[in-house]
């Protein structure tokens, strides 16, 4: 909230303007709320692509180990 203060003399007048600075400080804490928070999420999206990245490479390890083993099965069967 702002306080005016206002002090009339003959040939001056002073205007003293004094505001808490609450709203300052709550704009830098919502500030660096978004901030954190856009953080983590880019964080978790990251684990996610990595996440997703082993398991295709796992299963493409898997497609190919088996592909060997049918191409053995089939070369003693005949």
């Amino acid at each position: 909230m702002t306080d005016d203060r206002v002090t009339q003399t003959p040939h001056t007048t002073i205007i003293e303007r004094r505001g808490g600075g609450g709203g300052v400080l709550i704009g830098i804490a919502v500030l660096l709320a978004v901030i954190v928070g856009a953080y983590f999420l880019l964080i978790r999206n990251d684990s996610e692509v990595a996440k997703n990245n082993a398991i295709t490479s796992a299963a493409k390890s898997v497609e190919s180990t088996s592909d060997k083993a049918g191409a053995a099965i089939s070369g003693d069967s005949k």
